[in-house]
């Protein structure tokens, strides 16, 4: 089903048809939810989404965020559109409802946030940032600073932001400058600027409680030096009432290409000595603490770029459908022929189904990242625990640089499809573009996340993680290889996993000979082929439930022969569907896993010249 939003058929397939978490529902922490329970949640979540967070998408973007007087106004349509959301329970559907939330799986919450974010990632960051700022105080917080902050930002009653980037220190926090002096009542007084801080400061709530980091007087430099604090932007009396403003200031707002109803503020703390800050955790632990911030907001950006692909794929869709231009090639030069849909034309249909089995793919990824945090929860032993946990680490970094890089190539592509009426405001898609760069660069750019995963995520635990994740792609190869229709997909990807693996092991021995650049230089491009081997490997398995269920329904209906398949699919939803997965898989194997190996060679040439060229050269 379509709502210019999200085919929530495919949510369910993925969910229920694929990856089977109707077996959480054995667990104890998940055994009171049923199928039907967690299709009637997504429903309701669909409902908030088309009819109250997406008519503010347009809205919000003419009207954008004001500075005046030293105060954040968002948009007016923000307003009622967060208070119902709260209202509802959409903050925290996966917190505990000990503390307000609704104990779902993460897997659900994460097809509730797809369906938010494409109805106006703009508007999902402010709860986005809250639910994450709460979470690190419900992780790390005392009893105490729980009951005095986190109750309230579950409940959406207060805000929440993350506080790392400086003006000289953007992606180098080794670089941070803000400080915390001890203060006799044990707290601390902060003072620093903060920049670029995403909901920073705005008017949906009366308070805003900032996780900063900083460096506490005396203590070393680099990250190992840094602590977090919980900041109010207004001071919390004993008895939980607001008190006096906690002297956070706000210097200004960006004017930003996209996204214009986030509120990027810059905050400057302490400027007048009055900024108090409580400590979060221990001292020098504020890298870790944050980590657990950065990388929800990490696969948050990740699922920003399926967001606004598969919202801008849905209208490229229907647009192509309604749109008639150019007779039907296979009329030749016949005169009497009349103008078709442009969705008739092979150039759209190969564009739609780029579009198609990415996004179909991204979201099998995104969703599995999601489901490893249930599994995770639920675990029998510590070893099958620390499994799941691998594949969460180990595809993090992936899912944010990929998801977002391809989410900004297929909003292009769905502007292609309208044409010059797509570069117009009169459409959303220029608007889904403009709001989905950001994704490449914010929560670490997809350079420095590429970097990541080449340095740090594919050497976890001694290469245990990134062993695990390529056997399970073996396994699903083993499985399908032998398939009447997708065995032949099925060994392209298994020379694409191959040539992964093979060049996994050449950086390792690259760097064992001391040519620790060929790695660093490579590394974006490997982690797009390691996305491009992940998605192929989840569609292959989509298309192995989805053929099963076709060759089901063919079965059913009697439709024997190809033209009979044909005919039905045209008018058998389900069954359209389900060719339409297949076809997904067969298509990415075909235009993607193909030039993997190739690519993969091209990086063992080891062509140094983007190093070896002056600088002078770049500018003449």
């Amino acid at each position: 089903m379509s709502n210019l939003l999200v085919n929530t058929r495919d949510q369910e397939f993925v969910l229920f048809e694929q990856l089977g978490i109707d077996k959480l529902f054995e667990t104890e922490a998940f055994k009171d939810f049923t199928k039907d329970d967690l299709l009637m949640i997504l429903n309701e979540a669909e409902k908030m989404a088309v009819n109250v967070v997406a008519p503010t998408l347009a809205e919000g973007d003419k009207e954008g965020c004001t500075f005046k007087d030293g105060k954040v106004t968002i948009p007016k349509c923000f307003h009622d559109a967060w208070k119902k959301f709260v209202e509802a329970g959409w903050l925290a559907p996966s917190e505990s409802p000990d503390v307000g939330g609704q104990g779902l799986p993460r897997s659900i919450a994460f097809a509730v946030s797809e369906l938010i974010g494409a109805a106006n990632y703009a508007f999902q960051m402010y709860p986005g940032l809250t639910h994450g700022a709460a979470g690190l105080i419900e992780t790390y917080g005392t009893e105490e600073q729980k009951n005095k902050y986190m109750y309230k930002m579950y409940a959406g009653e207060w805000a929440g932001t993350m506080c790392l980037t400086e003006p000289g220190a953007g992606s180098d926090l080794n670089l941070i400058k803000t400080t915390a002096k001890r203060l006799p009542d044990g707290k601390f007084q902060i003072t620093g600027t903060k920049s670029f801080i995403s909901s920073g400061d705005h008017d949906l709530t009366p308070n805003i409680i900032h996780p900063v980091l900083a460096r506490i007087e005396g203590d070393p430099p680099g990250t190992k030096g840094i602590s977090i604090f919980i900041v109010p932007k207004i001071k919390v009396n004993d008895d939980g009432s607001l008190g006096e403003p906690n002297d956070v200031v706000t210097g200004g707002i960006e004017h930003k290409m996209g996204i214009k109803a986030s509120a990027t503020a810059t905050l400057n703390f302490g400027e007048n000595g009055n900024c108090v800050g409580e400590l979060l955790g221990g001292e020098r632990e504020g890298m870790r603490i944050m980590f657990q911030m950065m990388n929800e907001a990490r696969l948050g950006t990740g699922m920003q770029g399926l967001d606004s692909a598969t919202a801008a794929y849905e209208h490229a869709v229907q647009y192509a459908k309604e749109r008639i231009q150019g007779n039907d090639i296979m009329a030749g030069k016949d005169p009497n022929a009349k103008p078709v849909a442009i969705i008739n034309h092979p150039d759209v249909r190969r564009k739609l189904m780029w579009m198609k089995s990415h996004i179909e793919g991204m979201r099998s990824m995104n969703y599995f990242v999601a489901y490893c945090m249930d599994k995770s929860k639920v675990a029998a032993t510590e070893e099958e625990k620390a499994n799941w946990e691998g594949y969460l680490d180990l595809m993090t970094t992936v899912v944010k640089a990929y998801c977002s890089d391809k989410g900004l190539l297929i909003c292009s592509t769905a502007m292609d499809v309208y044409g010059g009426y797509g570069y117009c405001q009169e459409y959303p898609v220029e608007q889904y573009l403009r709001d989905e760069k950001i994704a490449t660069i914010y929560e670490g750019t997809n350079g420095i996340q590429s970097l990541t995963l080449v340095g740090r995520s594919l050497g976890q635990r001694k290469g245990a993680n990134a062993m695990n994740l390529f056997g399970e792609i073996q396994k699903n190869i083993k499985k399908m290889k032998e398939h009447k229709e997708l065995g032949k997909f099925t060994a392209i990807l298994e020379e694409a996993a191959n040539a992964c693996m093979d060049i996994t092991m050449f950086f390792v021995q690259a760097g064992k000979a001391g040519n620790f650049l060929l790695p660093i230089l490579n590394a974006y491009k490997f982690m797009e082929i390691f996305g491009d081997v992940l998605l192929g490997h989840f569609l292959i398995d989509a298309a192995g439930v989805a053929a099963e269920k076709l060759d089901a329904i063919y079965k059913e209906k009697g439709a024997d022969t190809e033209e009979k398949q044909k005919a039905l699919c045209k008018d058998d939803k389900e069954a359209a569907f389900y060719s339409g997965r297949v076809a997904s898989a067969k298509f990415f194997a075909v235009e993607i896993l193909t030039t993997v190996k190739s690519r993969c060679e091209a990086i063992k040439m080891d062509e140094k010249s983007a190093l070896e060229l002056s600088e002078e050269a770049f500018a003449y």
